[in-house]
This record gives C-alpha cells, sequence and structure tokens, in this order.
C-alpha cells in the first residue's frame, strides 16, 4: 500500500517538508562514506531554510497546548483509556517542555558557525563544494566516519526538539481521522466538503494498481484525478475504476 498526503495550508506544508527532510537526514547521517555524509549536512542547511519561519517554535508550542488542553477533556470519558491518555499527555509536556528549553533562533549554533556558513555558501552553487574550493571541508571529509558522524549530530542536536515537536504534532494529526473506502469511476472522484476545514488529507491504495494521485483541494471541494505511468514515465489520465481509501484529518 502506498499513502499519499496533501496538506490543506501553508504550516501543514511547511511541517510535512522539514519531516521529509528529517527522514533524509537520520538515513544519511547514519552512513559512513563522505559522500553521504555531504548529504547529510547539506540537509541540515536545507531545514535551516524551511524552518526559516520566525513563528514556527511558537506555532508548535501553540498548537500543543491546544492538543493538550483538548486530551484533558477527554479525562471524564469512561471510554478512554487512562493509562494510554496519561502516556499521550506526558509526551506532550517533555516535548513542550524540551522545545521552550532550546535557546534562540532555530538553528542559530549553525548559522554562528563560520566554517559551515562558507560550506553552506559553497552548496548553493552546482559543484561549489570541491576540494579546491574548500580544502579545510575536504580535509574534515577525510576524518573517520565516527568523529564525523559525532560532529554533525553536535550541529543538529539543538534542532532536535523542534522536530520532536513537528514529529509529536504530525502524529496526533493522523491520527484525528479514520479511513472510508471510496472508489474513483473511471479514474476521477470529487466529494463536496461544504466549508469544513481540514488540515491533512492522506490517501492509501494499492501499489499494484499503478494508479497515481493528482490532489487539488479547497474548503468547498476535493478533486482526485488518477494519473498512470507509460515507459516515458509521463503521467497519462487512467480510465479505469480506482478503489482507495480517503482520510480527512483535523485538530
Amino acid at each position: 500500500m502506498i499513502v499519499y498526503e496533501y496538506p490543506f495550508n501553508e504550516r501543514i506544508r511547511t511541517l510535512l517538508r522539514l519531516e521529509d527532510l528529517y527522514e533524509k537526514f537520520k538515513f544519511f547521517v547514519h552512513q559512513e562514506h563522505p559522500m553521504q555524509h555531504h548529504v547529510a549536512l547539506a540537509t541540515i542547511f536545507d531545514m535551516l531554510e524551511v524552518a526559516g519561519r520566525a513563528d514556527l517554535k511558537s506555532d508548535l508550542l501553540q498548537e500543543l497546548e491546544r492538543q493538550r488542553q483538548t486530551l484533558l477533556g477527554y479525562r471524564m470519558n469512561p471510554n478512554v483509556e487512562a493509562q494510554m491518555l496519561d502516556a499521550i499527555l506526558a509526551e506532550v509536556d517533555s516535548v513542550s517542555s524540551a522545545l521552550v528549553a532550546a535557546q534562540g533562533k532555530t538553528g542559530q549554533n549553525v548559522r554562528e558557525n563560520e566554517w559551515l556558513m562558507s560550506i553552506r555558501g559553497r552548496t548553493i552553487i552546482p559543484g561549489g563544494a570541491c576540494e579546491f574550493d574548500l580544502p579545510s571541508y575536504y580535509a574534515w571529509q577525510q576524518r573517520p566516519a565516527e568523529a564525523r558522524f559525532n560532529d554533525i549530530i553536535n550541529w543538529f542536536t539543538p534542532l532536535a526538539p523542534l522536530f520532536d515537536a513537528l514529529a509529536l504534532v504530525l502524529r496526533l494529526l493522523r491520527d484525528s481521522g479514520g479511513p472510508v473506502k471510496m472508489i474513483a469511476v473511471a479514474g476521477s472522484y470529487q466529494q463536496m466538503l461544504q466549508g469544513k476545514v481540514y488540515q491533512m488529507l492522506r490517501l492509501t491504495l494499492d501499489a499494484s494498481q499503478g494508479a497515481i494521485p493528482e490532489i487539488s483541494a479547497n474548503k468547498y471541494m476535493l478533486w482526485v484525478r488518477f494519473t498512470s505511468q507509460g515507459g516515458d514515465l509521463k503521467p497519462k489520465p487512467l480510465e479505469d475504476d480506482v478503489p482507495f481509501e480517503l482520510t480527512l484529518c483535523n485538530f
């Protein structure tokens, strides 16, 4: 099964982009080749670009507090498992406290490191991080893999509370909706949303169908058009009926 996600607003779009970068970072930082660690470091620079919004930290803190208040309202509900609720509340409190304790602007430790900023400036240029451009960076790449790993982790660590917070917010968002089975007749599906505001759409389908969803949505209507890929990989309209699961998520 393949899950496609579509953000309804810029805030969720930013969180999903940061989540994608974090997944890439976690993969490459645990490799050993200097080129793979170069990608991990370049990914940190990309994180700083995407997280450059000054209000991202406050947005996450406000959302976590809203979630905390909502969860507290379930305490008197006999259908809610108290132990699981307490565990989620404890996680929200822990993540919020760590984010509050994070000092300064997001990635300030990286921005204040002149050596890292010189690398960042060169990585913007295609092929700009060659050994003759950045001999000190090339020398660093020749260090043992463990030493490089420790350096990168130290540079990333101040960013960790932000990524823990966004991971929790996205997890709570994804858990907010339930999947509904749908069929796109002749490869097309429309649904009126009647002005109800959603944060994100999740679409799940069987990979063996070879169907690719093209999604557009606003607060009034959701539209999904399925395509397929031929030998040239260019999307082509799919005229078959496509069964899929649709989840509309909202805090």
